[in-house]
This record gives C-alpha cells, structure tokens and sequence, in this order.
C-alpha cells in the first residue's frame, strides 16, 4: 500500500489468506442502533489522507474524532499528484500549512464542507514509525500543526518513538517492525489499533484475545452507494453480536479505511482480519466498517490528490459521498434492523436530453412509483456523486461539438437500483472556435501536468475521461482542450 505505488506498482508477492473467506454471497448494510455522536475514522497511508478528509469535510458526522497513520494535512495535494508525491511524502517542508487552513475556513464557509466548529471537541491520534520512507515524518508534523488551527492541542496524541516503516503496527501480526513490503502490516509489539480507539474514546474493556466468531464478518453490497469512481462492488464489517440486527446494545462507529495495494484484493482479508481493531471492538459493542476501493482505483488508493474527481476532497467527492452515505445507513436502525429487500422498481420513461451548450446537457425523464431518487449514466458512467431526488439532472463539464448517450436508473430508499432506461442522445454545441489548446505529449507526461491521470496501470484524459493507454513514457497523445479542466484526444 506504499505510495511509491502511484508512480509505479511494483510486483506483488502471492499472499496467504488469513482468516476464512467469503461463503456467501454479499448482503445489503444492515441499518444498525448506532450512537452517532460516538462515530470516528482512521486509515492508514492513502487511508489516513482520507481519513482526514473524512473528519473535516464530515466534522458534523466525525465530531467525535479521528486516527492517522502515515498520512498528511487535510487537500495537502491541491489536486496535483506532483505535489502527492512529492511534498505530501518525500518533502514535507514544501507543505503550506497555512493555505491548507485558509482553505478549509473558506471551503466550510462556503458550505462545501461542514463548519470547522464541529472538530472543537475532536480527539485526534496520530502516527508516524521513525523508519517511514514512504510518507516522511515531516508530513506528519505538518499535520499536527494544521490541526492545532482546529482542535485543541491537549485533544492531540501524537506517538511518533518507534522504529517502524510505512506500515499498518500491531503487537502480534506481520512483517517485522522494519520491513516495507505486502501486506504493510508490521508486528512492532505495539497495538496501535488499541492506542486509537482509546484516545478516541476514553477507557475501554479490555480486548477480546480468543477467536472471533466467523458469523461477525459481513461482506457488503458497496455498489447500491457507488459504482466505478475506484471503489469495489462488495466491502466488509465486523459487527458484534450485541449490536447485530434484532440485538438492543447501542453501539459505536468506528471506520476503517486500508491504503494503497491493500484492499481484499491485494491481500485478501489481512486489513479487515488482523489488524487488531476487531478485537476492541468486540468487547467495545463498536462497529468496525471496512470500505473497499477496487482495482481500477491508481494502485489501489484513496482519492486524495484528484484521480478521480476535482472534488475529491469535499463533501460531493464520489468516493467521500460514498462513505457517508454507509455510515448514514449502518446508523440508521432503531433496533438493530435490517433493511428489506431492494424493490425491482421499473426503468424511469421519457429520458431526453435538452437545453444542450458547449460544455453541458440537460436529462429529464418521468418519475418512477416507489422510486426514492435517481442516478444518471453517461456512456455507461455514473455521473451523479450524489442521489438525485428530481426528475432532471443537468450533466455538465462535456465537450464541445460531441455526441453522448444518457441512461438513468430509480434507486428505492436504500440506494437500491432498478432496470436501466432506454438511452438518450444529445450533441453538444460548437465551443467559441480559435480558443482551444493542443499539447502532444507521453501519457506520463500528461499526468505531471494535471492534463489526465492514471487508473489501473492505464492514462485516461481529465474530465473527458477517455483511455489514453498505458501509464508510461512511450505511449505519446495529443490532449486538446475544451474547458477548464476537460481535455478529449485530438487536434487542434
């Protein structure tokens, strides 16, 4: 899960898998009796980056606090994977703290994030192993400096005296404290997991040393949240058997978010099995959520410097809305149910397309019975971040002078979608002729400059989001630009 995987990914070990494996199928997120003033989030490396992303841009859903390991100050990229790369990991001395702070002041009076007021009462624990070489300990000060804007510095627990790589520590599990290498869990003789959840929470029973039971693993349905934009069709939870459906326990939240070339794909169930957090929460009555990003996130991370979306670090970020909108559901019981089964709602009618211009579409269609709200599809691609209670949807950041295909979906209540409409085409209008720029450059180069980004070992142009091919130096593209931001392959 090192960074150094965006620049390139390196050959994978074949691993063992620990724990049992899935023996059924996926089921819908239990909506569970949850204290929501109790929810936290940690991650590790690309996780911890989005772990504060997470506590800032949600502070009203994480007031209670957050946990960072190798991770950095909240939009420390500023959308550039130059900067990710660089000062996010390797040069933290080129990190402007202060602009970071005056950026999220201004985002949250913009309404774009929650108010800043909500991490007042915070606790946030932070952790960097001295031998890190992926993300520099320096990146780490950084952070604790830009947290002292927004929470008290006695709220802060910042342990930063052991000898471990760029690693998810525990006491029992994993490499050894000094190895960098899959799964990027170390065995440094210290419970990192139990260190974080007690600053967050205060005094806990102690933890659960024997085997956990098999039945409190939960494998998820992700995709009724999102599809495409990195994340996985299926996520995980540990859920004990006090807070399960039917159970009267109130319980706690607490998200658990993996890092690069870490997900169940990578190495199996290790993050969700072994690194420690299951155990507190089994005698805590905390639920442990484990979002999963898919292979077709960069290297299997998080969105923290704009792979996916500009907007990768507000609220309206695809992967961010996503999460959200998991805690908002396994928050949701009032008795430890379980939602019913989805409605088989029918394909919305009348999709079409109007009011085009030179960089957007209008889609209107008819209301579907039952439905709750929509998602629209351009070629296949949802495009909404968030669910769409209209009956129209206005696509935007298109290309000039090009033709697009437009499907839309009904969810019911619980994100659940129904059949696919008939398609809608519409072409967009002529852009102002004689403004647009052509820059004929490798595809790596391309994504120095911010002109595309990288998926899955492939190039693909920013905001068009056409494939480019591979992510290397030899292939070479000619990108034309149309909008701010939006790039197609072509001439000028």
């Amino acid at each position: 899960m090192a960074f150094n995987f965006i620049r390139a990914a390196a050959a994978g070990a074949a691993m063992t898998l620990c724990g049992m494996g899935s023996v059924h199928a996926a089921v819908n997120l239990p909506a569970l009796k949850i204290d929501k003033t109790q929810t936290t989030v940690s991650g590790l490396s690309s996780g911890g980056f989005m772990a504060v992303q997470l506590h800032v841009a949600y502070s009203a859903t994480f007031a209670k606090g957050a946990g960072v390991v190798a991770g950095g100050p909240f939009y420390c990229a500023e959308g550039s994977v130059v900067n990710a790369t660089g000062r996010c990991m390797a040069s933290p001395a080129g990190i402007p703290t202060s602009t970071l702070v005056s950026t999220t002041n201004t985002w949250a009076s913009q309404g774009t994030i929650d108010p800043v007021a909500n991490l007042q009462n915070s606790k946030v624990y932070l952790f960097s192993g001295t031998l890190d070489s992926v993300v520099k300990t320096g990146v780490m000060d950084a952070l604790r400096t830009y947290y002292n804007s927004f929470v008290p510095a006695a709220n802060v627990a910042y342990k930063k005296d052991i000898a471990a790589e760029h690693a998810m520590v525990t006491d029992d599990y994993g490499n050894a404290c000094s190895t960098k290498g899959a799964p990027y869990i170390s065995d440094c003789n210290f419970d990192l997991a139990g260190a974080m959840l007690q600053h967050l929470y205060g005094t806990l029973n102690a933890r659960n040393n024997a085997t956990l039971p098999t039945g409190n693993y939960i494998e998820f349905n992700q995709s009724e949240f999102i599809t495409n934009h990195g994340m996985a069709t299926t996520g995980w939870a540990y859920v004990p058997q006090a807070c399960q459906a039917g159970g009267t326990a109130t319980c706690k939240l607490h998200v658990v978010l993996h890092g690069c070339k870490q997900n169940v794909n990578d190495v199996q169930q290790q993050y969700v099995r072994n690194t420690g957090y299951n155990r507190w929460a089994d005698s805590n009555n905390i639920v442990m959520l484990y979002p999963q990003t898919s292979l077709a996130a960069t290297n299997s991370c998080w969105d923290w410097w704009g792979y996916d979306s500009a907007n990768y670090s507000k609220k309206s970020g695809p992967q961010m809305a996503a999460i959200k909108a998991m805690v908002d559901r396994v928050s949701s019981g009032t008795g430890g149910t379980t939602p019913p089964d989805p409605v088989a709602l029918p394909a919305p009618t009348g999709v079409s397309t109007s009011g085009a211009t030179a960089s957007s579409m209008a889609i209107g269609w008819a209301a579907v019975s039952g439905a709750a709200s929509y998602n629209v599809y351009r070629n296949a691609n949802k495009v909404n971040a968030l669910p769409v209670t209209a009956t129209s949807y206005t696509d935007t950041g298109l290309a000039a002078s090009t033709t697009y295909s437009w499907t839309v979906r009904a969810a019911d209540a619980n994100g659940a979608e129904g059949a696919t409409s008939a398609a809608a085409s519409g072409t967009t209008l002529a852009g102002s002729g004689g403004t647009a720029t052509c820059t004929t450059a490798s595809n790596y180069a391309h994504t120095l400059a911010g002109r595309a980004y990288a998926a899955g070992g492939y190039t693909y142009a920013l905001g068009s989001n056409q494939n480019m091919g591979l992510w290397n130096v030899f292939v070479t593209n000619t990108l034309k630009q149309t909008g701010t931001n939006y790039y197609v392959i072509g001439t000028c």
